[in-house]
């Protein structure tokens, strides 16, 4: 417990392409069984998806600004001292709303992370903003595609005080959500349990 006494953190939680699937909402209980308040904004207007290349099918489909206005209209109304979780594709606005919205307590990102220089970044890091990130060493997505550099980078950035890398033996990507095929039981726990711990630091 902090100074904010017994409040916990509000959080938004962005679902990764293949929708708001039942392993994050499980997972979302969970944390409002902790105490905290959590928002799942649905981008993709309940649909889910089977595989993530039907899901990028999808996602590819929607017109940009639709989703920049549906993910403000989640956002606009909200505190600004927020934590932001992201899985995957839904990292992309857990990253930009934890570095670039004014009082953000801290980010989680799972599957995915993005540079803090280059043209997919945001901007340098915010001073004593903490984050954890966590990915599968063999992950396609997270492993060859230069997310894992930039977490590590991340952290060499701002210091291990304030980034946490987690990898994890394995190469499923989307590991933590329950309801899907990809699920690693053992390096899930491991990775909501170190998640569950980052919250209650920053609440």
């Amino acid at each position: 417990m902090t100074g904010r006494g017994l409040e916990m953190a509000e959080i938004v939680l962005f679902h990764h392409v293949q929708g708001l699937t039942e392993g994050l909402r499980r997972l979302a209980a969970l944390l409002e069984d902790d105490g905290h308040t959590v928002h799942l904004p649905d981008l993709f207007g309940g649909r889910t998806f089977e595989t993530i290349p039907d899901g990028i099918a999808f996602q590819q489909s929607l017109d940009e600004d639709e989703t920049a206005r549906a993910v403000a209209a989640v956002i606009d109304p909200l505190p600004a001292d927020l934590a932001y979780i992201g899985f995957s594709w839904g990292v992309q606005y857990a990253q930009r709303f934890t570095q670039t919205r004014d009082g953000a307590r801290g980010g989680v990102f799972f599957d995915s992370c993005l540079p803090l220089t280059g043209d997919w970044a945001f901007g340098p890091w915010p001073d004593g903003v903490p984050v954890q990130i966590h990915g599968k060493e063999d992950d396609e997505f997270f492993a060859h595609e230069g997310d894992i550099d930039a977490a590590r980078e991340i952290v060499a950035t701002i210091g291990p005080e304030l980034a946490e890398l987690y990898v994890y033996p394995g190469d499923q990507h989307l590991f933590a959500d329950s309801s899907l095929a990809s699920y690693d039981p053992e390096a899930a726990a491991l990775a909501i349990e170190r998640t569950r711990a980052f919250l209650t630091r920053i609440s």
